[in-house]
C-alpha cells in the first residue's frame, strides 16, 4: 500500500514537473508577450518576467520593444534639376503597441523597410542637388513624416530617419569641383582688389603729407637702402625717386637770360657789292605811295603801217 501511494506521488510529481516545464515561459525585460488560444488574441499582455501559459492551448509570442536600426538600401534617382545620383538612409524605429505589430501586419520589420524605400526614392525625386547635400535636416524630418504616417497603424513608432550618403557621378564631381575652385578664385581676386583699393588710400594719405614735408621723402629713401642692405647682397640697388629730381628742379634758382653775340658778316672786296649775308639783311625798298599813272591811256594811238588799207 504504501509502494503504491509513493509511486503514485513520484507519478503526480513528474507529471506536475513535466507540466510546468510545459508551461513556463520567461519574458525578458525589453520583451512583451502575447497569449494566442486557439488562435484568438489574449487581450492581457505578458510582463517581462515568469509566465505561464496552457500547454498545447496557448502559444506564447514574444515582442521585441528595443529601438530597431533598419539600413535603407541605396535607392538610384533623379532629383528635381535633372541629376541622377544614389542615395542610402538609415531608420531607427520600435514597437509601441505589440498586438497591432503582430496582428496588423505580417512583417513589421519587412513594411517599414519596403516604405522606406519608396519614401527616400519620392525625397529624391522632390528635392533638388543642393538641398541633399547642404539641407538634410529638413529632408530627413519629411522623410520620417512619409514613413511614420502608415507605421502608426501597424504599432510601430519611427524615432529618427537619416541620410547617410549621397553619391554623385564623376563628372558631376569633377564640375562641382570647378565650381568651387571658380568661386574660391573669384573671392580672393575680390579681397586682393580691396586690398589694393585700400592700400591705395594709405598711399594717398602718405604722399599727401610727403607733399608738404619734402624732407620725408628723402628720410623713407633713407629706410629702403637700410632695408635693401640688411639682406647682405653684394649689388645695392639705389632707388632715386623722379618727385626728388622734380623738388630739386622747382628749388633750383633759374640763370638769367642774355642776347646772343650777333657775328659779324665777312668783309667782301671793295668792287664787289654786299655779300649774300648783307643782301639778304638789307631791307627792302619801301613801296611808293603815289599811284602809277595809267599808262593804257596816256599812251598815242598806234600808226597804220605803210601800204595797208586806208579808213
Amino acid at each position: 500500500m504504501v509502494e503504491e501511494l509513493l509511486t503514485a506521488a513520484i507519478a503526480v510529481g513528474v507529471g506536475v514537473a513535466v507540466y510546468v516545464g510545459a508551461a513556463a515561459r520567461v519574458v525578458k525585460q525589453y520583451e512583451r508577450g502575447l497569449v494566442f488560444r486557439f488562435g484568438r488574441l489574449r487581450e492581457e499582455i505578458r510582463p517581462p518576467g515568469f509566465a505561464m501559459v496552457v500547454p498545447v492551448i496557448d502559444r506564447l509570442h514574444k515582442v521585441n520593444m528595443q529601438i530597431v536600426t533598419l539600413p535603407v538600401p541605396a535607392q538610384e534617382g533623379i532629383t528635381r534639376d535633372n541629376v541622377t545620383v544614389r542615395v542610402d538612409a538609415v531608420v531607427y524605429f520600435k514597437v509601441v503597441d505589440p498586438a497591432n505589430a503582430i496582428v496588423a501586419v505580417e512583417d513589421y520589420r519587412f513594411a517599414v523597410s519596403q516604405m522606406a524605400q519608396t519614401s527616400l526614392r519620392s525625397i529624391i525625386g522632390k528635392s533638388d542637388l543642393d538641398d541633399l547635400l547642404s539641407n538634410r535636416e529638413m529632408l530627413n524630418q519629411g522623410l520620417e513624416l512619409m514613413i511614420d504616417s502608415p507605421a502608426v497603424g501597424w504599432g510601430v513608432q519611427i524615432d529618427r530617419v537619416e541620410i547617410k550618403d549621397v553619391s554623385l557621378p564623376e563628372t558631376m564631381k569633377r564640375s562641382m569641383a570647378r565650381q568651387a575652385e571658380a568661386d574660391r578664385e573669384r573671392r580672393a581676386r575680390v579681397i586682393n582688389a580691396d586690398a589694393e583699393l585700400q592700400a591705395s588710400h594709405k598711399l594717398a594719405e602718405a604722399a599727401e603729407v610727403m607733399s608738404e614735408q619734402p624732407a620725408a621723402l628723402q628720410l623713407r629713401l633713407l629706410q629702403t637702402v637700410v632695408a635693401v642692405a640688411a639682406e647682405k647682397n653684394s649689388t645695392l640697388v639705389l632707388p632715386f625717386p623722379v618727385e626728388l629730381l622734380r623738388f630739386l628742379e622747382r628749388a633750383a634758382p633759374s640763370p638769367p637770360a642774355t642776347a646772343a653775340p650777333e657775328e659779324p658778316a665777312p668783309a667782301g672786296p671793295a668792287s664787289e657789292g654786299p655779300g649774300p649775308t648783307e643782301v639778304a639783311d638789307a631791307p627792302a625798298p619801301a613801296a611808293l605811295d603815289t599811284p602809277e599813272p595809267d599808262l593804257m591811256l596816256d599812251a598815242p594811238p598806234p600808226e597804220p603801217e605803210p601800204g595797208g588799207p586806208r579808213d
